[in-house]
């Protein structure tokens, strides 16, 4: 009789829920950023401190936790775990953020470290945001800026606002809710202009 093989598996995937309620004119400005390992960049905190968005929403990879205090001195702060945040274990790997106004849910958006595969949807990042009826998916992990559709969802990745890695921009991203609908952008650090691949 041969031996069943034991299956290893990781820590259990843990995701929470946060509810960010739009203005009482309906409107919301979100900055989303990611990838600071410890070192958020001055010009990108500046240029978010003028932006006095409503939330910050971290992708992960957040490095020295301390960044969170950081971000939160300019707006509350929604983030996840990156897989460099192995001692984090007060955050969670998945969030469901849900924009909400007079009491209705208006977007539920999908926040994890790791989502997309070049500009593929990974299928467990589908399969989860599907879960929770999320249409949008925000990430961060490759450094690279992303904004596109696949699977039927949006997937936005706001790119690193950390030190730069090879040649890549240093950006964070602005979501902005209104009655004319939600828009996405990228911010270059640099010029603290709109930037466009």
């Amino acid at each position: 009789m041969k031996p069943t093989p034991t299956v290893r598996r990781g820590p259990p995937f843990v995701t929470r829920r946060a509810t960010q309620p739009l203005r009482a004119d309906g409107t919301l400005t979100l900055a989303l950023v990611a990838d600071t390992h410890s070192r958020p960049d001055p010009r990108g905190l500046e240029q978010l401190s003028a932006l006095r968005p409503d939330a910050i929403v971290h992708g992960g990879d957040i490095g020295d936790l301390s960044v969170l205090d950081t971000f939160a001195r300019i707006a509350p702060v929604h983030a996840v775990r990156g897989n460099i945040d192995v001692r984090a274990h007060e955050l969670p790997d998945g969030l469901v953020l849900e924009l909400t106004h007079e009491g209705r849910t208006q977007l539920t958006a999908w926040l994890t470290h790791i989502a997309v595969a070049g500009p593929k949807v990974r299928a467990d990042a589908a399969r989860r945001a599907r879960a929770e009826r999320a249409s949008l998916i925000l990430c961060g992990h490759s450094h690279v800026p992303f904004f596109g559709q696949d699977r039927g969802l949006t997937v936005f990745n706001p790119g690193s606002i950390g030190p730069r890695r090879f040649t890549l921009p240093i950006l964070y991203g602005v979501m902005t809710v209104s009655a004319a609908g939600v828009k996405l952008h990228h911010v270059d650090c640099e010029t603290g202009q709109r930037w466009e691949p």
